[in-house]
Order: structure tokens, then sequence, then C-alpha cells
């Protein structure tokens, strides 16, 4: 795990090798978000007999915030194939930091029993924080946030913003800068991964 995370950090990795990474690790964090699903028994037969086995019980919901997110959501339905998909968009506006929101593609009713945040990045927890409001008004009984780094005053937001959310992330690293960026941090995951026009972060680590 910390030897992807290295390699995804680090700024020599290029957009193809950093998806494959954000694939890999999302992968493995939806597993150890997932280990405690309800199940109910199932018969089924082998090629040599019928017998007893379990299915997941849950209806799961994937909610990537765009558009980093989206990087996330292959892997995610990989692990859960029958999960439903939809979308939320966040921006941080520069200047105050704080979330706007300009997508979103939920229905009316929430048809999910635990819905599952994507993003790979949680800084200051402001996006999520208004993603996982914006889920609970839409009636979600159980939110689970699945990220892949994140700084402690993200992880502190979500704390004491839904504290009955659990977060799942691969690394929390040492802190947010002056700019709300994640330090040592690993730049903007969408420009990485999308292989976008580089962002602030870029010119400042020349």
């Amino acid at each position: 795990m910390r030897h992807k995370i290295r390699m995804l950090a680090d700024r020599r990795t290029d957009s193809k090798l950093f998806r494959e990474l954000v694939t890999e690790l999302t992968s493995l964090m939806v597993y150890e978000a997932t280990t405690d699903l309800p199940v109910r028994p199932v018969q089924f037969q082998t090629p040599l007999e019928s017998t007893e086995g379990v299915e997941v019980s849950a209806r799961v919901g994937l909610v990537p915030i765009l558009r980093a997110g989206l990087g996330m959501t292959d892997a995610a339905l990989a692990i859960l194939p029958q999960a439903q998909v939809w979308h939320l968009g966040f921006r941080r506006d520069e200047e105050t930091h704080l979330p706007e929101s300009y997508y979103n593609r939920l229905p009316e009713v929430c048809p999910n029993d635990l819905v599952i945040v994507l993003d790979p990045m949680l800084a200051t927890g402001g996006s999520a924080s208004a993603a996982i409001s914006t889920l609970k008004r839409w009636g979600a009984p159980k939110t689970t946030f699945v990220g892949l780094i994140a700084a402690p005053e993200g992880v502190e937001r979500l704390r004491r913003d839904h504290p009955d959310v659990r977060v799942h992330v691969a690394l929390l690293d040492r802190q947010l800068d002056d700019n709300a960026y994640i330090r040592p941090g690993l730049g903007d995951a969408g420009d990485r991964m999308f292989g976008t026009e580089p962002s602030v972060w870029d010119a400042s680590m020349g």
C-alpha cells in the first residue's frame, strides 16, 4: 500500500500509471470498507453438489465526487458489480476554500442501504462534508467515505460534521498549507489522472 501511494505521489508518474495506481488502491480501500456488508444465505450448485453460501443483501450506491472521483468508479464497480452509480459535483472556491455545488444527478428517492462516497483526496473536508450532507437529506441511511490521501484537517472535519460516517483512506498526510493543499500531497488528482493542464501546485514544485 505505502509503495503504491509513494508512486502515486511521485511527480514523475505519468497519467497512465497514475490512473492504474488509483484503480489498484481503490480496489484495496473499497474491499476494506465493505468487509462488514450484510449478507443472506443462498443455496447454489457446485459442479459436484448442492450447498449453501452467502450473497450481499445490502443495496449499495456509489457516489464519485466529480471529477477526480470518476477515476475510482470502475475499480469500485469491480468489487461491487451490482452497485448503482450516482454523481455529485463540487468545486472549491480558490479564495474562500469553500465547496460550491455544480452538479447533482441523484434520483428523487434514495434506493440504497449504503452509499459510498468516492474522492481520491480529503483536504479541507469541505466537499466531502457537503456531499454527505446532501446524501443525508436525500435519505441515505448509511454513508461511508473512501479516499486515497487525506490531511488531518479533513478527517477532523468529517468527524466533527458527520461522526456517524466511517472514513477509509490509504494515507494520512502531514497537513494543509495556506492554500488548503495537502502536504506533501500529490498535486491535483484530477489534473494528474486525466492529463489536463497543470494547476498551481505544479509551478510551485519547480
